[in-house]
């Protein structure tokens, strides 16, 4: 994948190095008890002081080991992310009557990270946040990505961002409050299929943002859609659970099989149709 030197994002905060209690804001709950207590008592000194030991707090947080500024997995993860930013910018104005693209906050962490859907571990892989509608991203997970799941090359790893983003495309179009919706009826089978749904759309999308991202950047080296559609297929639910347990439970999945996952993503990067992803909640389910 060509993408070293290229324009990056501007909405990526670096976490990794901070703990979850200290990325709430310079010293954590404390630090803002604190600050009330010298706003109650007009004790404008004490008040600069805890300011300007915030900021001292900010500046050490992202001096951390782990959050370097100009490493390659950021600068990789912002230049993927600026595609997507241009991309979907692009075919919102296009396609979403009166719609435009909020661009989602990308952010970076390692071990743990405090977001507004709970605390996560590394151990959850990326995930979007429809809460604070921003996507979090431990980098080590690529290196798990090649070595546990045989998923190399770079233009896997922009699969996998792709998709993360593509929850958020999913959010601004009602596809994620719908599943929500199905979610709360309390049926376990109907809301993993809800789920399934949900997933392979995401992976849908993704597809459509990289026939997109190849037509406006010339992103694409060869070998490159091998390596996302191989991605897909070591990730299926199937796979997963077989790799797990020796067994494949298919009321149990909530992201669809390996089979699915590849045929929906080489969908989107075939047509490149952004309106045809409704057809992920319109087919039968034994059908998608």
């Amino acid at each position: 994948m060509r993408w070293r030197g290229r324009e990056q994002s501007q909405n990526v905060e670096d976490r990794r190095g901070v703990s979850p209690a200290a990325a709430i804001g310079g010293g954590g709950i404390g630090l803002v008890i604190l600050v009330v207590v010298a706003l109650l008592a007009g004790d404008n000194d004490a008040l600069m002081k805890l300011v300007g030991q915030a900021q001292q707090n900010q500046v050490q947080q992202q001096q951390a080991p782990g959050g370097q500024k100009d490493d390659d997995a950021k600068e990789f993860i912002s230049v993927v992310l600026h595609d997507t930013e241009e991309v979907w910018t692009k075919l919102f104005e296009t396609n979403v009557r009166g719609g435009s693209y909020k661009r989602p906050k990308l952010i970076l962490f390692s071990g743990s990270v405090r977001s507004a859907c709970g605390n996560a571990s590394a151990a959850v892989g990326p995930f979007y946040c429809p809460a604070d509608q921003q996507v979090y991203i431990d980098p080590g997970f690529f290196d798990e990505l090649r070595t546990r799941h045989n998923a190399e090359g770079d233009f896997a790893q922009a699969y996998v961002i792709a998709h993360e983003v593509a929850h958020h495309v999913q959010k601004q179009l009602g596809f994620s409050d719908r599943v929500n919706q199905i979610r709360q009826n309390g049926n376990k089978l109907e809301s993993n299929r809800a789920s399934v749904r949900l997933e392979l759309q995401a992976d849908y999308l993704a597809g459509v943002w990289a026939h997109h991202a190849q037509k406006k950047f010339n992103i694409l080296d060869e070998g490159d859609i091998e390596e996302a559609i191989n991605a897909a297929n070591q990730i299926g639910d199937d796979t997963l659970q077989k790799q797990a347990t020796g067994n494949v439970i298919p009321e149990r999945f909530t992201h669809g099989t390996s089979r699915q996952r590849a045929h929906w993503f080489r969908q989107g990067l075939i047509t490149g149709d952004f309106n045809a992803c409704q057809e992920l909640f319109d087919l039968p389910y034994d059908s998608l």
